[in-house]
């Protein structure tokens, strides 16, 4: 509508304006906001029909209704009638010599303003006609404060279902170790022989319900080529004394689930009898169970701080991988190189596959982070201390180690790539592709939907990074395979692991050994397994 038509309306004959050339009197209330009597009207339009409906005296020239309101508008559309406005509130701020200069001489002069023109007016039209300015996009960099994770496109709105899940079920498991320990020895805690630091159960009861103990997996030297009968330790026994009932037991009794092959004791058996244990479960049970109260207690505490905010930014299915990865890998790289008398229990290994998704959390969102450095010695110390103290006698150091890689290896398979490689490709997307079962604007397809697609069109950035994916994955899982292969075939060793795992002070490089002793009986000779180093925990 061209600007003569905003501020001289052509009136209707139906209701002529006092001061129309047809007629004399005073001038509607409507121009009362310009100053003198408004000039004479020469109307071009054709009389108006009887009973023709009269405008309401109410309408201005800055009403609503002088610009068509739309349900959808384009950004052109949207950046036009900001133009036109802008136009138009120029030309509405113009002194009355130019408008007059500018226009026909029918033309409304119009006052600057403030003088003569009403608020009510100005107001009306300052409330009619606001538009939103677009805002400027905030600088990513300096965005994620301190302990914060700064991985784009995370979700913190999600529910950490897998978290609160797991913890419900160690919690579960670790009041069912309290219960069969006070049902089977008659106390909740183990305080005969001796007291266990973690406030908590027998290892011989973990032993009994799937702690990780390697002679209930495969043959042990010493034990299934044994020429004389071993008696292990009863589930409830309390004492050390070789001559009690309840150090009699045999090792399927000490196993459980079922039981294991029993070694022949004939004198002619060798390290590679058949048939012999194999509880594969035992590198997977562990996950759910813990020492003692102490032991769950901290392992809770960053399941439920630490692991539950991991889940929420990359989801469950991300993080169940590398949860239960972890913690299984942990386990083996423990069967292989730990003591073989420790039963090693706990969710520490997928703890620290937790920990290392941190750690590449960090070192993917380094440019964006306020105090990258600060968050990079914490993360260390935290690190360094937990892989001290798995120094301690007894400890499984090699669960910590296992689980951390694995979740190194994982995690830069499973998360997103860095965030500065992500702004260079043009991946800025959430982790909603796996988790919600939809795709963002703008996303590439889906590679299960669309193989050829998921790959049409990629820069060499991002061919690059999946190449360092796929390498990462295929790492893992030949390193995998051969640690399985060398704990049920090969059953090698290196002398020097074990300093992994312990400090050479005090001889503590030797506790968690199975150690079998000959006790002289008056009817026979009775191997007994040495149980003083072997009830240690892997926490």
């Amino acid at each position: 509508m061209a600007a003569n038509d905003y501020y001289n309306p052509k009136p209707d004959p139906t209701f002529p304006p006092t001061g129309y050339s047809g007629g004399g009197g005073q001038a509607p209330s409507i121009y009362s906001s310009y100053s003198g009597a408004p000039p004479s009207y020469t109307s071009q339009q054709p009389n108006a029909v009887a009973g023709a409906q009269r405008p309401s005296p109410f309408e201005t020239p800055f009403d609503d209704h002088v610009y068509p309101a739309s349900t959808h508008q384009t950004p052109s559309s949207s950046q036009h009638q900001l133009s036109q406005q802008d136009s138009d509130d120029h030309r509405l701020s113009r002194p009355s010599e130019e408008m007059a200069y500018n226009h026909p001489a029918d033309d409304i002069p119009l006052q600057p303003q403030g003088q003569g023109r009403t608020n009510s007016v100005k107001d009306t039209e300052m409330q009619d006609h606001v538009y939103e300015a677009p805002q400027r996009k905030k600088s990513r960099k300096g965005r994620v404060r301190f302990g914060e994770l700064g991985m784009l496109g995370s979700n913190t709105k999600r529910i950490p279902f897998v978290v609160y899940l797991f913890t419900i079920i160690q919690v579960a498991v670790f009041i069912g170790e309290i219960v069969k320990n006070a049902t089977t020895t008659g106390s909740p805690i183990m305080t005969q022989p001796s007291f266990n630091p973690m406030i908590g159960p027998s290892p011989y009861i973990l032993i009994n319900m799937g702690a990780r103990f390697v002679p209930c997996m495969h043959n042990t030297k010493g034990v299934q080529d044994s020429k004389i009968v071993i008696h292990w330790p009863c589930p409830n026994t309390t004492t050390l004394d070789p001559l009690s009932p309840s150090q009699h037991c045999t090792l399927s009794e000490l196993c459980g689930f079922g039981g294991v092959p029993e070694p022949s004791y004939n004198g002619t058996a060798t390290i590679d009898q058949k048939p012999e244990p194999n509880q594969w479960f035992r590198f997977i049970i562990p996950i759910f169970l813990h020492a003692g109260l102490i032991h769950i207690g901290f392992n809770m505490l960053l399941q439920l701080t630490i692991g539950r905010d991991m889940e929420k930014s990359i989801g469950s299915i991300r993080f169940f991988l590398v949860y239960i990865s972890s913690g299984i890998f942990g386990f083996v790289m423990g069967g292989n190189f730990a003591a073989t008398g420790i039963s090693s229990t706990g969710a520490s290994g997928a703890l620290f596959g937790v920990i290392a998704l941190t750690l590449l959390d960090l070192l993917y969102s380094w440019k964006d982070r306020v105090s990258p450095v600060k968050d990079l010695l914490l993360i260390i110390l935290d690190i360094v201390i937990s892989f001290v103290l798995g120094l301690l006698p007894g400890l499984d150091n090699f669960s910590h180690i296992g689980g951390f890689l694995m979740g190194l290896a994982l995690g830069i398979c499973v998360l997103h790539s860095p965030n500065s490689l992500r702004r260079r490709i043009g991946e800025d997307t959430p982790y909603a592709h796996v988790n919600n079962g939809f795709l963002t604007q703008g996303a590439p397809p889906s590679f299960l939907k669309n193989p050829i697609g998921f790959f049409k069109g990629r820069k060499p950035a991002w061919w690059a990074w999946w190449l360092l994916r796929a390498g990462a994955l295929v790492l893992v899982t030949v390193v995998f395979i051969l640690l399985l292969n060398n704990f049920y075939i090969y059953r090698n060793t290196c002398s020097w692991c074990k300093y992994l795992s312990c400090l050479p002070v005090n001889n503590w490089c030797e506790i968690g050994n199975l150690q079998i002793t000959a006790n002289q009986t008056a009817k026979r000779d009775i191997l007994l397994t040495t149980f003083e180093h072997m009830a240690r925990f892997g926490v």
